[in-house]
Protein backbone atom coordinates (compact mmCIF):
# COMPACT_ATOMS: atom_id res chain seq x y z
CA UNK A 1 0.00 0.00 0.00
CA UNK A 2 1.19 3.68 -0.51
CA UNK A 3 0.09 7.15 -0.40
CA UNK A 4 -0.19 8.47 -3.68
CA UNK A 5 0.31 12.35 -4.55
CA UNK A 6 -2.61 14.90 -5.44
CA UNK A 7 -3.89 14.97 -8.84
CA UNK A 8 -2.58 18.58 -9.30
CA UNK A 9 1.05 17.38 -9.56
CA UNK A 10 0.42 14.90 -11.89
CA UNK A 11 1.11 17.26 -15.58
CA UNK A 12 3.87 19.18 -13.51
CA UNK A 13 7.45 17.24 -13.67
CA UNK A 14 10.10 18.49 -11.93
CA UNK A 15 11.82 21.65 -13.25
CA UNK A 16 14.23 21.34 -16.38
CA UNK A 17 17.19 23.20 -14.21
CA UNK A 18 16.77 20.68 -11.24
CA UNK A 19 17.21 18.10 -13.59
CA UNK A 20 19.90 18.99 -15.36
CA UNK A 21 22.33 20.38 -12.78
CA UNK A 22 21.71 17.05 -10.81
CA UNK A 23 23.29 15.47 -14.36
CA UNK A 24 26.37 17.79 -14.32
CA UNK A 25 26.79 16.81 -11.02
CA UNK A 26 27.03 13.13 -11.34
CA UNK A 27 29.66 13.85 -14.03
CA UNK A 28 31.42 16.22 -11.85
CA UNK A 29 31.78 13.15 -9.37
CA UNK A 30 33.12 11.23 -11.71
CA UNK A 31 35.63 13.37 -12.51
CA UNK A 32 34.69 15.16 -15.23
CA UNK A 33 35.60 19.49 -15.47
CA UNK A 34 31.80 20.74 -16.43
CA UNK A 35 31.04 24.19 -17.31
CA UNK A 36 27.48 25.57 -17.06
CA UNK A 37 26.50 28.28 -19.31
CA UNK A 38 22.58 26.93 -18.83
CA UNK A 39 21.26 29.53 -15.68
CA UNK A 40 21.09 32.70 -15.73
CA UNK A 41 22.16 33.19 -11.45
CA UNK A 42 24.55 36.59 -11.04
CA UNK A 43 27.52 35.84 -10.27
CA UNK A 44 28.21 38.73 -8.76
CA UNK A 45 28.05 40.41 -5.31
CA UNK A 46 25.16 43.48 -4.41
CA UNK A 47 26.98 46.87 -3.91
CA UNK A 48 28.87 46.82 -1.16
CA UNK A 49 26.36 49.79 0.47
CA UNK A 50 23.57 46.90 0.49
CA UNK A 51 25.68 44.30 1.65
CA UNK A 52 27.11 46.72 4.79
CA UNK A 53 23.18 47.73 5.50
CA UNK A 54 22.32 44.09 5.61
CA UNK A 55 25.39 43.85 8.41
CA UNK A 56 24.14 46.70 10.23
CA UNK A 57 20.47 45.66 10.49
CA UNK A 58 21.03 42.09 11.46
CA UNK A 59 22.89 43.82 14.42
CA UNK A 60 19.88 45.24 15.95
CA UNK A 61 18.47 42.89 18.12
CA UNK A 62 15.01 44.32 17.18
CA UNK A 63 14.90 43.02 13.44
CA UNK A 64 14.91 39.65 14.17
CA UNK A 65 10.52 39.52 14.67
CA UNK A 66 8.18 38.63 12.64
CA UNK A 67 7.07 41.49 9.80
CA UNK A 68 4.30 42.62 8.35
CA UNK A 69 2.70 40.43 5.64
CA UNK A 70 2.72 43.51 3.05
CA UNK A 71 6.53 44.85 3.78
CA UNK A 72 7.90 47.73 5.69
CA UNK A 73 6.71 51.27 4.34
CA UNK A 74 9.95 52.36 3.62
CA UNK A 75 10.60 49.05 1.01
CA UNK A 76 7.13 49.46 -0.51
CA UNK A 77 8.41 53.31 -0.43
CA UNK A 78 11.80 52.65 -2.31
CA UNK A 79 9.42 50.60 -4.96
CA UNK A 80 7.44 53.30 -5.36
CA UNK A 81 10.21 55.85 -5.74
CA UNK A 82 12.36 53.24 -7.96
CA UNK A 83 9.42 52.97 -10.34
CA UNK A 84 8.87 56.71 -10.81
CA UNK A 85 12.60 57.53 -10.88
CA UNK A 86 13.74 54.67 -13.64
CA UNK A 87 10.47 54.08 -15.49
CA UNK A 88 8.16 57.50 -14.82
CA UNK A 89 5.24 55.61 -13.58
CA UNK A 90 3.41 56.66 -10.25
CA UNK A 91 2.61 53.61 -7.66
CA UNK A 92 0.93 54.67 -4.48
CA UNK A 93 2.98 52.99 -2.38
CA UNK A 94 0.36 51.82 0.34
CA UNK A 95 -1.64 50.95 -1.88
CA UNK A 96 -0.49 49.70 -5.59
CA UNK A 97 2.53 48.01 -4.69
CA UNK A 98 3.28 44.30 -2.51
CA UNK A 99 6.78 43.48 -1.41
CA UNK A 100 7.07 39.72 -2.29
CA UNK A 101 10.13 36.67 -1.61
CA UNK A 102 10.87 36.79 -5.40
CA UNK A 103 9.14 37.13 -8.52
CA UNK A 104 8.58 33.38 -8.73
CA UNK A 105 6.68 33.68 -6.10
CA UNK A 106 4.61 35.76 -7.31
CA UNK A 107 3.51 33.94 -10.28
CA UNK A 108 1.97 31.31 -8.01
CA UNK A 109 0.34 34.37 -5.62
CA UNK A 110 -1.34 35.87 -8.52
CA UNK A 111 -2.71 32.68 -9.91
CA UNK A 112 -4.17 31.35 -7.32
CA UNK A 113 -5.41 34.51 -7.05
CA UNK A 114 -7.36 34.72 -9.69
CA UNK A 115 -7.62 31.73 -11.57
CA UNK A 116 -10.05 29.03 -10.69
CA UNK A 117 -10.23 25.65 -11.75
CA UNK A 118 -10.85 25.43 -15.03
CA UNK A 119 -10.14 28.60 -16.19
CA UNK A 120 -7.85 29.31 -19.32
CA UNK A 121 -4.88 30.80 -18.93
CA UNK A 122 -2.62 32.20 -22.30
CA UNK A 123 1.16 31.17 -21.68
CA UNK A 124 3.91 32.44 -24.14
CA UNK A 125 5.87 29.79 -26.35
CA UNK A 126 8.63 30.45 -25.76
CA UNK A 127 8.45 31.47 -22.27
CA UNK A 128 9.19 30.97 -18.79
CA UNK A 129 8.50 27.42 -17.74
CA UNK A 130 6.84 28.30 -14.49
CA UNK A 131 4.39 30.01 -16.37
CA UNK A 132 2.91 26.76 -17.34
CA UNK A 133 3.63 24.63 -14.27
CA UNK A 134 1.94 26.98 -12.12
CA UNK A 135 -0.87 27.04 -14.48
CA UNK A 136 -0.96 23.19 -13.94
CA UNK A 137 -0.70 23.16 -10.05
CA UNK A 138 -3.96 25.16 -9.97
CA UNK A 139 -5.74 23.34 -12.16
CA UNK A 140 -5.97 26.05 -15.16
CA UNK A 141 -5.96 25.32 -18.28
CA UNK A 142 -3.18 26.23 -20.65
CA UNK A 143 -3.46 27.89 -23.71
CA UNK A 144 -0.24 28.29 -25.60
CA UNK A 145 0.39 31.28 -27.83
CA UNK A 146 3.04 31.06 -30.22
CA UNK A 147 5.95 33.86 -30.65
CA UNK A 148 7.83 34.17 -33.43
CA UNK A 149 10.73 35.70 -34.59
CA UNK A 150 9.54 37.09 -37.86
CA UNK A 151 7.55 39.04 -35.67
CA UNK A 152 10.45 39.87 -32.86
CA UNK A 153 9.04 37.70 -30.65
CA UNK A 154 6.11 39.47 -30.11
CA UNK A 155 2.30 38.22 -29.85
CA UNK A 156 0.45 37.62 -32.92
CA UNK A 157 -3.05 39.21 -32.35
CA UNK A 158 -4.46 38.53 -35.44
CA UNK A 159 -3.68 34.71 -34.79
CA UNK A 160 -5.03 35.36 -31.21
CA UNK A 161 -8.26 37.13 -32.54
CA UNK A 162 -8.71 34.06 -34.40
CA UNK A 163 -9.18 32.16 -30.99
CA UNK A 164 -11.95 31.83 -28.62
CA UNK A 165 -11.11 33.67 -26.03
CA UNK A 166 -14.51 33.58 -24.04
CA UNK A 167 -13.13 31.31 -20.93
CA UNK A 168 -9.43 33.19 -20.82
CA UNK A 169 -8.98 34.71 -17.61
CA UNK A 170 -5.15 35.79 -17.75
CA UNK A 171 -2.51 36.35 -19.85
CA UNK A 172 1.39 35.81 -19.03
CA UNK A 173 3.45 38.31 -21.12
CA UNK A 174 7.48 38.87 -20.21
CA UNK A 175 9.29 41.75 -21.93
CA UNK A 176 12.25 42.44 -21.72
CA UNK A 177 11.53 38.56 -23.10
CA UNK A 178 13.25 35.55 -21.65
CA UNK A 179 14.75 33.35 -23.30
CA UNK A 180 14.70 35.17 -26.59
CA UNK A 181 16.06 38.79 -25.21
CA UNK A 182 13.72 40.81 -27.14
CA UNK A 183 12.00 44.22 -25.66
CA UNK A 184 8.85 45.76 -25.65
CA UNK A 185 7.92 48.60 -26.97
CA UNK A 186 5.24 51.30 -25.82
CA UNK A 187 2.85 50.46 -28.83
CA UNK A 188 2.90 46.65 -28.04
CA UNK A 189 2.18 47.60 -24.35
CA UNK A 190 -0.40 49.84 -25.99
CA UNK A 191 -1.81 46.26 -27.85
CA UNK A 192 -1.46 44.12 -24.97
CA UNK A 193 -3.55 46.82 -22.60
CA UNK A 194 -6.45 47.37 -25.60
CA UNK A 195 -6.13 43.37 -25.93
CA UNK A 196 -6.70 42.68 -22.23
CA UNK A 197 -9.97 45.22 -21.99
CA UNK A 198 -11.68 44.28 -25.40
CA UNK A 199 -11.27 40.64 -23.87
CA UNK A 200 -11.73 41.01 -20.12
CA UNK A 201 -8.41 39.45 -19.71
CA UNK A 202 -6.14 40.25 -16.83
CA UNK A 203 -2.74 40.88 -18.52
CA UNK A 204 0.66 40.12 -15.91
CA UNK A 205 3.86 41.48 -17.63
CA UNK A 206 7.17 39.53 -15.69
CA UNK A 207 9.88 42.44 -15.76
CA UNK A 208 12.82 41.38 -14.25
CA UNK A 209 15.41 42.02 -17.12
CA UNK A 210 15.11 45.85 -17.49
CA UNK A 211 17.79 46.93 -16.49
CA UNK A 212 20.22 44.51 -18.39
CA UNK A 213 21.61 45.53 -21.34
CA UNK A 214 19.10 48.05 -22.23
CA UNK A 215 18.99 51.61 -22.15
CA UNK A 216 15.52 51.99 -21.64
CA UNK A 217 13.75 50.43 -19.01
CA UNK A 218 10.11 50.23 -20.13
CA UNK A 219 6.78 49.19 -17.50
CA UNK A 220 3.17 48.46 -19.06
CA UNK A 221 1.99 51.05 -16.81
CA UNK A 222 3.24 53.78 -19.18
CA UNK A 223 0.06 53.23 -20.91
CA UNK A 224 -2.66 55.20 -20.20
CA UNK A 225 -6.13 52.68 -18.39
CA UNK A 226 -3.33 49.76 -17.98
CA UNK A 227 -3.41 49.60 -14.30
CA UNK A 228 -7.58 48.79 -15.25
CA UNK A 229 -6.42 45.63 -16.31
CA UNK A 230 -2.59 44.59 -15.43
CA UNK A 231 -0.38 43.81 -13.23
CA UNK A 232 3.40 43.80 -13.36
CA UNK A 233 6.08 41.66 -11.21
CA UNK A 234 9.42 42.81 -10.71
CA UNK A 235 12.89 41.68 -8.96
CA UNK A 236 15.91 42.64 -7.58
CA UNK A 237 17.50 39.47 -8.69
CA UNK A 238 19.04 39.92 -11.80
CA UNK A 239 18.83 44.35 -11.64
CA UNK A 240 21.20 44.38 -8.52
CA UNK A 241 22.76 40.70 -8.31
CA UNK A 242 20.46 39.54 -5.44
CA UNK A 243 19.05 36.39 -6.73
CA UNK A 244 19.70 34.68 -3.64
CA UNK A 245 18.00 37.33 -1.28
CA UNK A 246 14.34 36.52 -2.50
CA UNK A 247 13.17 40.22 -2.92
CA UNK A 248 10.44 41.27 -5.76
CA UNK A 249 7.56 43.24 -5.88
CA UNK A 250 3.92 43.03 -7.19
CA UNK A 251 2.75 46.29 -8.75
CA UNK A 252 -1.32 46.69 -9.22
CA UNK A 253 -4.32 48.57 -8.37
CA UNK A 254 -5.48 48.80 -4.95
CA UNK A 255 -8.22 45.79 -5.24
CA UNK A 256 -5.97 43.55 -7.23
CA UNK A 257 -2.82 43.85 -4.30
CA UNK A 258 -5.84 42.86 -1.63
CA UNK A 259 -6.92 39.66 -3.75
CA UNK A 260 -2.92 38.45 -3.78
CA UNK A 261 -2.40 39.38 -0.46
CA UNK A 262 -4.94 36.81 0.34
CA UNK A 263 -3.33 34.36 -0.75
CA UNK A 264 0.14 35.72 0.55
CA UNK A 265 -0.92 36.36 4.01
CA UNK A 266 -1.51 32.72 4.27
CA UNK A 267 1.88 31.23 2.58
CA UNK A 268 4.59 33.33 4.44
CA UNK A 269 4.95 34.69 7.75
CA UNK A 270 6.81 38.13 6.36
CA UNK A 271 10.26 39.21 5.01
CA UNK A 272 13.67 39.31 7.36
CA UNK A 273 13.45 43.13 7.74
CA UNK A 274 17.38 43.51 7.43
CA UNK A 275 16.91 42.25 3.64
CA UNK A 276 14.30 44.58 3.23
CA UNK A 277 16.38 47.42 4.26
CA UNK A 278 19.18 46.30 2.19
CA UNK A 279 16.35 46.48 -0.18
CA UNK A 280 15.69 50.03 0.19
CA UNK A 281 19.58 50.65 -0.33
CA UNK A 282 19.65 48.92 -3.07
CA UNK A 283 16.81 50.49 -4.56
CA UNK A 284 18.41 54.10 -4.12
CA UNK A 285 21.07 53.10 -6.00
CA UNK A 286 22.36 55.30 -9.21
CA UNK A 287 22.52 54.86 -12.71
CA UNK A 288 26.34 54.29 -12.20
CA UNK A 289 25.69 51.10 -10.45
CA UNK A 290 23.58 50.04 -13.35
CA UNK A 291 25.83 51.31 -15.75
CA UNK A 292 28.84 48.94 -13.95
CA UNK A 293 26.72 46.06 -14.09
CA UNK A 294 26.41 45.96 -17.36
CA UNK A 295 29.79 46.84 -18.56
CA UNK A 296 30.80 43.56 -17.20
CA UNK A 297 27.94 42.14 -18.93
CA UNK A 298 29.06 43.78 -22.41
CA UNK A 299 32.54 42.38 -22.07
CA UNK A 300 30.88 38.73 -21.50
CA UNK A 301 28.10 39.16 -24.71
CA UNK A 302 31.20 39.63 -27.02
CA UNK A 303 32.91 36.16 -25.96
CA UNK A 304 29.33 34.52 -26.01
CA UNK A 305 29.02 36.01 -29.37
CA UNK A 306 32.35 34.05 -30.18
CA UNK A 307 30.77 30.34 -28.97
CA UNK A 308 27.63 30.89 -30.80
CA UNK A 309 29.40 31.77 -34.04
CA UNK A 310 31.96 28.99 -33.52
CA UNK A 311 28.49 26.69 -33.25
CA UNK A 312 27.52 28.56 -36.57
CA UNK A 313 24.16 29.95 -34.86
CA UNK A 314 22.72 33.49 -36.12
CA UNK A 315 21.75 35.67 -33.60
CA UNK A 316 20.14 39.30 -32.41
CA UNK A 317 22.76 41.67 -31.12
CA UNK A 318 20.39 43.55 -30.20
CA UNK A 319 18.89 41.59 -27.48
CA UNK A 320 18.14 43.08 -23.75
CA UNK A 321 18.93 40.67 -20.50
CA UNK A 322 21.70 38.10 -19.95
CA UNK A 323 21.62 35.77 -22.00
CA UNK A 324 22.40 35.52 -25.80
CA UNK A 325 19.58 33.38 -27.89
CA UNK A 326 20.59 31.99 -31.07
CA UNK A 327 19.02 29.90 -34.17
CA UNK A 328 20.93 26.63 -34.09
CA UNK A 329 22.62 25.58 -37.85
CA UNK A 330 19.84 23.99 -40.81
CA UNK A 331 21.68 20.75 -40.27
CA UNK A 332 21.48 20.51 -36.82
CA UNK A 333 18.02 18.27 -36.02
CA UNK A 334 17.10 19.74 -32.47
CA UNK A 335 18.58 22.29 -29.48
CA UNK A 336 18.82 19.16 -27.38
CA UNK A 337 20.90 17.24 -29.88
CA UNK A 338 23.17 20.47 -30.18
CA UNK A 339 23.35 20.91 -26.07
CA UNK A 340 24.28 17.07 -25.41
CA UNK A 341 26.83 17.34 -28.16
CA UNK A 342 28.64 19.93 -26.41
CA UNK A 343 27.83 18.66 -23.29
CA UNK A 344 29.05 15.41 -24.06
CA UNK A 345 32.39 15.69 -26.31
CA UNK A 346 33.25 19.48 -24.57
CA UNK A 347 32.32 19.36 -21.08
CA UNK A 348 29.83 22.45 -21.25
CA UNK A 349 26.34 22.61 -20.82
CA UNK A 350 24.07 24.97 -22.91
CA UNK A 351 20.47 25.24 -22.21
CA UNK A 352 18.26 24.02 -25.16
CA UNK A 353 15.55 26.11 -26.25
CA UNK A 354 12.99 23.49 -26.46
CA UNK A 355 12.33 23.59 -22.76
CA UNK A 356 10.62 26.77 -23.07
CA UNK A 357 8.63 25.67 -25.52
CA UNK A 358 8.04 24.27 -29.55
CA UNK A 359 8.93 27.51 -30.92
CA UNK A 360 12.42 27.19 -29.09
CA UNK A 361 13.34 23.68 -30.67
CA UNK A 362 15.58 25.44 -32.75
CA UNK A 363 17.77 27.53 -30.71
CA UNK A 364 20.03 27.63 -27.69
CA UNK A 365 20.69 30.05 -25.15
CA UNK A 366 23.39 30.63 -23.31
CA UNK A 367 23.94 32.45 -19.57
CA UNK A 368 25.83 35.64 -19.06
CA UNK A 369 26.32 34.84 -15.20
CA UNK A 370 30.19 33.40 -16.32
CA UNK A 371 33.33 35.49 -16.15
CA UNK A 372 35.16 36.54 -18.95
CA UNK A 373 37.78 33.55 -17.56
CA UNK A 374 35.21 30.80 -17.28
CA UNK A 375 34.29 31.83 -20.73
CA UNK A 376 37.09 31.73 -22.59
CA UNK A 377 37.50 28.56 -21.14
CA UNK A 378 34.65 27.40 -22.92
CA UNK A 379 35.92 28.90 -26.24
CA UNK A 380 38.51 26.62 -25.90
CA UNK A 381 36.76 23.20 -24.45
CA UNK A 382 34.19 23.83 -27.66
CA UNK A 383 36.90 24.84 -30.22
CA UNK A 384 38.77 21.52 -29.38
CA UNK A 385 35.72 19.25 -29.24
CA UNK A 386 34.95 20.52 -33.07
CA UNK A 387 38.27 19.19 -34.47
Amino acid sequence: MSIQPAKRISEVKEYYFSKKLREIDEKRQQGMSIINLGIGNPDRPPHEDVLAELTQASNASTNHGYQSYVGIPELREAFSKWYSKHFSVELNPAKEVLPLMGSKEGIMHISMAFLNKGDKVLVPNPGYPTYASVSNLVEAEMVNYELKEELNWQPDFDELEKQDLSKVKLMWVNYPNMPTGANATIELFEKLVAFGKKHNILICNDNPYSFILNDKPLSIFRVKGAKDICIELNSLSKSHNMAGWRVGMVAAKSSYIQYILRVKSNMDSGMFKPLQLAAVKALSLEKDWYGEVNKEYLERRELVWKIMDMLNCKYDKDQSGMFIWARIPENISSAIELSDVILNKAHVFITPGTIFGSQGDKFIRISLCANKEVLKESIIKIQNSLK
